[in-house]
């Protein structure tokens, strides 16, 4: 399992963000989030996928600190996040703090719950919190395309996705430019500049590194 926890960026001198994000992130996951302390939520997901989809979408604004924990979690099930424990709850706190400590970098960081330290942890243990540091690594990158978009680029990323179908495939750059009102070539350059097809090139790569680095850090149990 994976625990996010996600806290809000210069909070003292902003309005509480925590409510409008918790209900975003209903359209991206059926797993709960919740307000864990202060302008923070916290949530517990099973699937990769979803893990680097909730952490693109808080990160394109820049208003947030994600933290993602993997390691063991007690949570029964329809359970509070609030009421879960285990390595990976520990993980995903270390793993915020690390990113409010991220100056200048993508405000992101993976933090495996390997039992042990150093030579006392066991091989695949090792393999887990290595492959933790590498998912960031991606995830970072992937982040950094995100949050360096102008709003006119999302404008045409975010209709290019929109109409993405089951298939896979993304939405005609043609029909994206009639809706906005503006050239194929327009369009095109968004594409180009936005690093949008780079970043759905790289997405699976970042799932990928995860799930290994969890099935690692599983093998402690």
């Amino acid at each position: 399992m994976y625990v996010l926890t996600i806290d809000q960026r210069g909070s003292t001198a902003d309005v509480d963000r925590v409510p409008d994000l918790i209900a975003a992130l209903r359209s991206l996951t059926s797993e709960p989030f919740e307000r864990s302390v202060g302008d923070e939520l916290q949530g517990v997901v099973e699937r990769a996928e979803e893990v680097v989809e909730i952490v693109l979408y808080a990160l394109r604004s820049g208003r947030w600190y994600v933290g993602i924990g993997i390691g063991a979690v007690q949570l029964t099930p329809g359970g509070s996040p609030r009421e879960g424990s285990g390595s990976g709850f520990v993980a995903a706190r270390k793993a915020v703090e690390l990113a409010k400590g991220s100056a200048g970098q993508v405000p992101l960081s993976v933090v495996s719950g390997s039992i042990g330290r150093g030579r006392e942890m066991p091989p695949h243990a090792k393999e887990g919190a290595m492959t933790s540091a590498n998912a960031q690594a991606v995830l970072r990158l992937i982040g950094r395309l995100v949050q360096q978009r102008t709003p006119a680029q999302w404008r045409v990323v975010d209709r290019l996705r929109a109409r993405q179908g089951s298939d896979g495939k993304h939405g005609s750059q043609k029909h994206v430019a009639r809706e906005l009102g503006i050239t194929e070539q327009s369009v095109s350059r968004a594409v180009l500049r936005s690093g949008w097809q780079e970043e759905w090139a790289a997405r699976p790569a970042a799932a990928m590194l995860l799930d290994y680095a969890h099935s690692q850090i599983e093998g402690d149990r």
